[in-house]
């Protein structure tokens, strides 16, 4: 059956359209968003929910939620959905960030403009009929020094603008290095000899704990007296009232804000100062940057529906269409893998170690950690997935580590996963083979070479005679068909197990009959989600 999606909000026909030329059953309702009574009544019937900001997604929807798998907001804010509870639901919530970088950088070269030749005030005294020539008197742009906080996307592109207007750029940027900053031709500078230097400061960060409030009311002291400053990226970067004072005793000279820390914005201490300007978060307001970001948000969902390429989402690693179809088969061994041990496992799990050799080192490594941590995580929680594993293993206090190393044995790569808990440590290997089908290649530290199959039956012996007979003869009289059969052993009579991959689930006649012979160690089932 084929994929449903809701729109809730506005978009564009051509988004729309784009769902339903790749086969996506879509429901375009785009007044849906604003009555939450209603949207909490029919999101169960839905795979996908597509939004711009009208829609609230809180945890009381995603409770009804029961088939959403994807969230997707055409725009770079999600502070309209419960991030949270979206993972804990297991629920990807994906952005659109590239549809309006070069937007939202123009919009705060304009403001730079505006700020720096009081063009609104200019423009509104020459409609009152004042002509007050003389009141206007601005500064130029050329050989001033920019600060620009944040050199990322859009940050890099007000850079490569600001450059094009002979503006001297520096940056500060924990991220940027300097190959990359001089690749830009700008340069990197600590936030303090920004402050002093910058004759503009500009932001371009998101709003995290780290940058909460990074032009303080401190920091803001330490700026260039007649400085001006722009905030066309996140409300809550900028203390607005220590701003304010700062405008107020002419110790900067002009700010100019698209976005304040509470919107809608009815009041704030920057209205009506001179020489600020102020707009309604108009950073992505254009004709060409919302038909962007529709259609971004359209093939992006319907990737993720259809091939499982995940992109931009913001509580899952992505996963770009050509990485899935390469790692596809590893993310199930990942998954495999995970199960194993989960099953295998009834106390609390402390740790959960992952090694990568070969060419399972060179890929998205993330994307399996989650693989691997969900195939564990589902032993106590069916429904846990990619997305809400990790959380689930953090609230539960459990330690993930990864090691890669280069290819060290006979495979071109593999995948070993070992719990740690208080009483035992276990492990398992695997690989997937040229024909795409993943293997368990080792059990315990026993060499195996066994395919994987939905109902599988594990169990542990001394390498003595008799054990192939005994679990054939017992499958055959109990009416289990066994597809495959695998046996290991550490050496000439140690430690020995078996692996059988059956037709169906072993039932528990049979594995008591099994132990009643007092020849294994361990008798368990195992189930695994093979497609």
């Amino acid at each position: 059956m084929a994929p449903k999606v809701l729109i809730s909000d506005k978009l564009s026909d051509a988004a729309v359209q784009i769902f339903r030329d790749r086969g996506i059953d879509v429901d375009f309702q785009p007044d849906l968003g604003k009555d939450k009574d209603k949207l909490a009544e029919v999101i169960g019937q839905y795979d996908g929910l597509a939004i711009r900001s009208a829609t609230k997604v809180t945890e009381k929807i995603l409770e009804s939620a029961t088939n959403l798998k994807v969230i997707g907001r055409a725009g770079i804010g999600v502070d309209n959905v419960d991030k949270d509870a979206a993972s804990k639901k297991g629920v990807i919530v994906m952005n659109t960030p590239f549809g309006n970088m070069i937007t939202t950088a123009e919009h705060a070269i304009a403001m730079m403009f505006a700020v720096a030749r009081q063009i609104p005030e200019a423009s509104a005294s020459t409609h009152a009929g004042k002509w007050e020539k003389s009141k206007f008197m601005g500064v130029e742009l050329t050989n001033k020094t920019l600060g620009v906080i944040g050199a990322g996307n859009i940050g890099g592109i007000v850079c490569d603008r600001a450059r094009g207007l002979k503006m001297k750029v520096i940056a500060y940027d924990p991220y940027l290095g300097e190959e990359k900053a001089n690749k830009m031709g700008v340069e990197k500078v600590e936030l303090d000899e920004l402050l002093a230097r910058a004759d503009f400061i500009t932001l371009h960060v998101p709003l995290t704990d780290q940058t909460r409030n990074i032009l303080s009311r401190e920091n803001l002291a330490k700026t260039k007296k007649g400085v001006r400053v722009i905030n066309c990226a996140r409300g809550g970067l900028v203390d607005e009232e220590a701003l304010a004072d700062l405008l107020k005793s002419g110790h900067v000279a002009g700010a100019a804000f698209d976005v304040f820390s509470v919107e809608p914005a009815k009041e704030n201490p920057l209205f009506n100062l001179p020489n600020v300007v102020c707009t309604p978060h108009l950073g992505a307001a254009t004709t060409e940057a919302q038909e962007n970001v529709a259609l971004q948000v359209a093939e992006q969902m319907s990737n993720y529906l259809l091939t499982g390429a995940v992109e931009n989402a913001l509580n899952m690693p992505s996963v770009t269409a050509e990485e899935a179809k390469v790692m596809g088969p590893w993310i199930a061994l990942a998954g495999h893998l995970g199960s194993f041990v989960g099953q295998m496992t009834d106390e609390p799990i402390k740790a959960i170690n992952i090694l990568y050799d070969g060419v399972a080192a060179k890929m998205n490594l993330a994307a399996l950690n989650c693989a691997t941590v969900a195939g564990i995580m589902k032993r106590s929680n069916p429904d846990v997935n990619m997305v809400s594993a990790p959380v689930v293993a953090k609230e539960r206090g459990i330690q993930i580590s990864t090691t890669n190393q280069d290819k060290s044995g006979a495979f071109d790569g593999y995948v070993k996963v070992t719990v740690v808990t208080d009483k035992r440590e276990r492990s398992v290997a695997g690989t997937v083979f040229s024909d795409g089908k993943p293997r368990f290649i080792q059990i315990k530290g026993i060499n195996v070479d066994a395919e994987i199959g939905a109902h599988m039956l594990y169990t542990t012996n001394e390498d003595v005679p008799g054990i192939i007979g005994t679990l054939g003869r017992t499958m055959g009289d109990h009416g289990v068909n066994i597809a495959n059969f695998t046996l290991g052993r550490a050496g000439p009579g140690g430690e020995a197990i078996a692996l059988l991959y059956v037709d169906e689930p072993v039932p528990a006649e049979a594995r008591a009959k099994l132990a009643e012979t007092g020849m294994f160690n361990q008798i368990k089932p195992l189930e695994f989600d093979v497609v």
